[in-house]
């Protein structure tokens, strides 16, 4: 049997009211991830475990705190994979996923409209057969705001912008109005070298080009901790230097008017070379000087390298595509007398055209290498690469360790070995650390008091529904962990497995561990699970008392007629100051059940059940409760909400309801409280998102 993945998930249903920001679970600011890709000549290694890594910050020795073998399905039909019905539950399969993130980049300046065309079927074939079980992409091009980005399951949106020609290296019927104006700003020989405007319309493309790679990084490093995967196809770029020459007085380049000359176009009816009018909003004169002071002072070849570090701090990794392949010339020479034809028209020598093809690969290679990724550059068999590239990421593990090293804002190399002979081993290269003002700059504002109470329902709402998202595929382990506060006013946390298929027929076992912010291991169990035995549920006993804070806690299980290596998983889980609880545990009972109250890890449910849900709580009275649908309006449903208390002295708010008049579709069950605080009450509440299947 193929080997177990272990789908681990924190409940992150609970809400408090008032949020305008999603719950987020993210580990300690010292607390870093590295994907691991380890291969033997070539081919994933699969096997290994988490005492077979050794990983150093700095050449200083890191205790592993966190271990996962991820494995992803590939080649899942489009049909079978689910896409997010909204841009918050796209965010949050983001941010939640299992499988990879994959954003293509298409480099719209860089590429010639051939290229374009080259490039399409092995992307295309990339994403029909490569994509696996809970991946998601999106597209960016320059210009386009990374907050923009709309990450699908499916991909046949992506697929028609691919068929289209959208390289505009070398266009000539639709150029860019910007270009066009300097080109018409600076007009061609004898007036003024037809160098001139082509530079400065070359710089101007590769700003607006790095200005996106640097948002879209910026953007990636705040949605997502795991590795996120940049397919940039690209003919490279030159990476411009501040040109001392340029700033000259415009009398050192032109001899005469620099402004008015009407611009050659294409008569789309003939294609045949026409002189136009400016078009609607050309520049002045006197802005087109303005451009030539600031693209004369940029300095690409370091923007690229902030580029870098950024990417390494936000764990993104560039896979760079030269759609061209092997490449003879970088750009194409024009005869004499054809000047103005395209973008480009100042001929320069072998030797320069040499040079500036070794500058865009090599600019290529850089980004790659600095990031963890793989050029493909230079080659004519791209399809093959792709699929390489695909299959390297299907497979990796992810470690977490509580970094020894300080919060300065430098980069702290990362060094990652593995203990096998023969093993070779990518991983993250380092990362910028944040420092103490950067850490208290991104703690999100409170929202206005009176903003935004519709606003501030609506996110609440949002939020607790978007984890449902990740619900779209049965796992044969599926774990979620919660924490609580006891009436005695100490914390608990407890999990909740569900298991199935032929390997857990007979039973297994999960050993699962607490994991502190500092390393330090607060709690073992080890669980059996009975033949038969479809679910487990686990409190972890702690030999010290857990405060308030973020925690790892780690999974390892296996069926007792699995024959491959454990499943192993964490997943960070934040205790919430008293009496607040994290998460939330479901029972169902019904024919599925044999009509025993059983938990479950999975928040779908069938209308022939009985829901109960259950929050542990130190308050002996019994909160209201009552059903509300997607949007948040209330439904009639009564909802019955007791107080339970177990022998191990937790003591838990239970809300029951039937499903049988629910139709399918996303609910809630809202559960609210009032409690003392600054000499006043205060009104509490907490969402808990399930849904009903056919």
């Amino acid at each position: 049997m193929a080997k177990l993945t272990l789908g681990l998930f924190v409940a992150f249903t609970i809400v408090a009211a008032g949020q305008d920001q999603p719950a987020q679970f993210r580990t300690s600011a010292s607390f870093i991830r590295v994907d691991v890709f380890p291969t033997a000549k070539g081919v994933p290694v699969d096997d290994l475990k988490q005492d077979d890594f050794e990983i150093l910050e700095d050449k200083v020795p890191q205790r592993i705190a966190s271990f996962e073998h991820v494995v992803v399905q590939t080649h899942v039909p489009e049909e079978a994979r689910r896409e997010p019905a909204t841009l918050t539950e796209s965010r949050a399969a983001v941010a939640t996923t299992r499988g990879r993130v994959w954003v293509l980049f298409l480099d719209v300046y860089h590429v010639e409209g051939t290229g374009s065309q080259k490039i399409r079927q092995p992307l295309v074939d990339l994403l029909d057969h490569a994509l696996g079980e809970g991946d998601l992409l999106a597209v960016m091009v320059p210009g386009m705001s990374a907050r923009d980005l709309t990450f699908v399951a499916k991909t046949r949106s992506v697929a028609a912008v691919l068929d289209q020609v959208w390289g505009r290296r070398d266009r000539i019927d639709e150029r860019d109005p910007e270009d066009a104006n300097t080109k018409q700003c600076y007009p061609l020989p004898p007036v003024c070298p037809g160098g001139l405007a082509d530079e400065i319309i070359d710089r101007r493309r590769e700003t607006k080009t790095l200005d996106a790679l640097r948002d879209l990084v910026e953007y990636l490093r705040d949605v997502r901790e795991e590795r996120k995967a940049v397919l940039t196809v690209t003919d490279g770029w030159r990476l411009f230097e501040p040109n001392p020459r340029l700033p000259l007085p415009i009398g050192v380049y032109c001899s005469g008017p620099t402004a008015g000359t009407p611009p050659l176009g294409t008569d789309p009816r003939n294609g045949r070379i026409v002189s136009s009018s400016p078009p609607p909003g050309a520049f002045s004169e006197s802005q087109c000087e303005i451009d030539r002071m600031r693209f004369a002072n940029i300095d690409d070849y370091q923007r690229m390298r902030d580029i870098g570090e950024e990417a390494n701090r936000a764990n993104v990794s560039f896979y760079p595509i030269d759609p061209r392949g092997l490449v003879a010339s970088d750009q194409a020479m024009q005869p004499p007398g054809l000047a103005g034809v395209d973008m480009h028209t100042a001929p320069i020598s072998p030797k320069a055209d040499v040079t500036q093809t070794d500058a865009r690969l090599r600019s290529l290679r850089t980004l790659a290498l600095d990031t963890d990724g793989t050029a493909i550059v230079a080659t004519n068999d791209i399809p093959g690469a792709l699929r390489r590239v695909a299959a390297d990421l299907s497979s990796y593990y992810l470690l977490g360790y509580a970094s020894t090293g300080k919060l300065d804002g430098k980069f702290h190399a990362i060094t990652v070995r593995v203990r096998r002979p023969g093993v070779d081993v990518r991983a993250r290269r380092g990362f910028l650390a944040a420092t103490p003002t950067e850490l208290a700059a991104a703690v999100p504002p409170a929202p206005p008091a009176l903003a935004g109470a519709v606003a501030a329902e609506a996110s609440a709402v949002a939020s607790a529904l978007a984890p449902l998202a990740l619900y779209t595929r049965d796992a044969p382990v599926r774990v979620q962990a919660m924490a609580g506060w006891n009436p005695d006013g100490t914390a608990a946390i407890w999990i909740v497995g569900d298991v199935g298929g032929e390997d857990w027929r007979g039973g297994g076992q999960a050993d699962a561990m607490l994991v502190a912010a500092d390393g330090q291991t607060l709690a073992t169990s080890r669980i059996r699970v009975a033949a038969g035995d479809r679910s487990f549920r686990e409190r972890l006993s702690t030999s010290t008392p857990v405060a308030p804070g973020d925690y790892t806690v780690a999974v390892r299980s296996r069926g007792a007629a699995d024959a491959a290596s454990p499943s192993t998983d964490s997943v960070r889980l934040h205790v919430a100051t008293t009496p607040e609880p994290t998460g939330a545990l479901f029972v169902h009972r019904g024919p599925t059940t044999q009509n025993k109250d059983l938990p479950t890890a999975d928040a779908r449910f069938r209308r022939t059940e009985q829901l109960r849900v259950e929050v542990p709580t130190p308050d002996g009275t019994p909160w209201s409760g009552r059903l509300l649908d997607r949007t948040g309006q209330p439904l009639s449903l009564p909802v019955s909400v007791t107080v339970r208390d177990d022998a191990d002295g937790a003591r838990w708010q239970t809300a029951q309801l039937s499903l049988a008049p629910l139709g399918p579709g996303d609910y809630l069950v809202e559960l609210t409280r009032t409690q003392a605080a600054a000499g006043a009450s205060e009104t509490k509440r907490t969402l808990v998102a399930f849904r009903v299947v056919p």
